[in-house]
């Protein structure tokens, strides 16, 4: 025997607690008809009727009565469930969880993150920051931040930035001591500040003119695994720097770095925020990635 849906369930409640067709037909949305229909369908269903009816009243059969005490409970349950759910998409509550790439943090997830926990204060917000690509499915996370080219096909990606792009930079009183390298070769008899990858290989410099592309293995004073230090190495003039223009820009902006060997660096797909392509996503995570979509389109950051 085909089992009654909910719908159909509901159905005989209402009009038991109505005692009219008309009335539980307007509660419910449907058309008298319809719920008429449906309790029919039903009764037919279960071999028994559930109402005695006239022209002037409804009313519960000994078969009717039985039957709703046992299923309202269950009415009673599922109507609980669904409030709970829509008060928790109203409110969400729980753990955020991310994944990001230190780069990713810089002067562009902490934003985001304050605007949504002023929408969502009961969400606890975990952040991991790391270099290492990351499953974030298989590690139980609920977003990701890497660069476009980095993220899994079958992941869903809103971009942060339209675009990121690497400079060469270096504090003014660098260039008045050893000069400008005019061509990325002349890095060569430079002090730069090399960068050891989570793998531990050494960072090589990548650049680009005309179609041409090539790395250096520079060399120097420092061999650092935090852009942080390396930013404030640069600064400090003790070497030349690898990093973006986001990554620098408050220095550079106030003068503290130089950006040279620009030609030599062109623009690339930027930093995106991913997710598993589900089709019901917890609310906390809905939120913060209509938070993330809403902050990118008003204010993209294009370097």
């Amino acid at each position: 025997m085909k089992k009654a849906g909910f719908a159909e369930l509901n159905a005989v409640a209402i009009v038991a607690e109505t005692r009219n067709f008309r009335a539980a037909a307007r509660e419910l949305g449907m058309s008298a008809s319809a719920v008429s229909h449906a309790i029919s369908v039903l009764e037919t269903r279960l071999g028994v009727r559930l109402f005695n009816r006239t022209t002037r009243s409804v009313s519960l059969t000994e078969a009717g009565e039985q039957f709703l005490g046992k299923v309202a409970p269950a009415l009673k349950a599922i109507g609980d469930a669904m409030d709970s759910a829509s008060e928790a998409a109203d409110n969400p509550r729980g753990r955020l969880r991310i994944n990001t790439s230190p780069e990713g943090m810089r002067g562009l997830l902490m934003p985001i993150l304050a605007e949504y926990h002023s929408r969502c204060p009961d969400v606890h917000i975990d952040v991991v920051s790391e270099g290492r690509a990351v499953d974030i499915v298989a590690e139980g996370f609920d977003v990701g931040i890497r660069l476009r080219e980095l993220i899994p096909q079958d992941m869903v990606a809103i971009p942060l930035t339209l675009q990121e792009r690497f400079f060469v930079f270096g504090a003014p009183s660098y260039f008045e001591r050893h000069g400008v390298p005019a061509v990325p070769a002349d890095l060569l008899r430079h002090a730069c500040l090399r960068l050891r990858l989570p793998s531990g290989t050494v960072y090589r410099w990548e650049f680009e003119r005309h179609g041409e592309a090539f790395r250096i293995d520079v060399n120097g004073p420092m061999t650092l695994q935090d852009m942080g230090m390396m930013l404030e190495a640069a600064v400090a003039g003790i070497g030349l720097a690898y990093m973006t223009e986001r990554q620098a820009q408050a220095d550079l902006a106030a003068g503290r770095l130089v950006a040279v060997l620009d030609e030599w660096t062109p623009p690339f797909a930027g930093l995106c925020l991913y997710f598993p392509g589900r089709r019901h996503l917890p609310p906390a995570v809905r939120v913060f990635l209509d938070v993330a979509r809403d902050m990118a389109r008003a204010a993209p950051y294009q370097a």
